[in-house]
């Protein structure tokens, strides 16, 4: 179903490796939905980045088969906007999840988080209930 790829957060890779059955995790529940999931480049630094030297394999083998989004120019520029635009609305979002959302933004793509409070604020993005 390659019409359903959604761009996920990090708060969904986050809720995967947490779950003791795999199962009930979001990311599993969206690929029983018939979505594809990708990545941004941005979400791939922040999980090697919380990894202990013990969680290293398990993200290796994950993300050896999961599509990672580049963060390129044309996704900053798309970040500078959207940074540009929640500073007038004076409600500004860590820097890693305006990299992240301009991903999705950047690439057309859904939007699945556990993090909705933040990204609700950016009225472009698509958020995947």
């Amino acid at each position: 179903m390659a019409d359903k790829i959604v761009l996920v957060d990090t708060s969904i890779l986050i809720d995967l490796f947490r779950k003791t059955d795999k199962a009930n995790s979001a990311l599993v529940s969206l690929v029983r939905q018939g979505f594809t999931y990708h990545i941004s480049a941005v979400t791939e630094y922040e999980i090697y980045t919380g990894a202990t030297l013990g969680q290293v394999d398990f993200w290796d083998n994950f993300l050896q088969k999961t599509e990672v989004l580049p963060f390129d120019r044309s996704v900053a520029k798309v970040a500078v906007e959207l940074n540009k635009a929640l500073k007038r609305k004076r409600k500004l979002i860590d820097t890693a999840d305006l990299f992240i959302a301009a991903t999705a933004l950047t690439n057309n793509l859904p939007f699945v988080t556990l993090n909705k409070k933040h990204f609700d604020r950016i009225d472009e993005l698509n958020i995947v209930e």
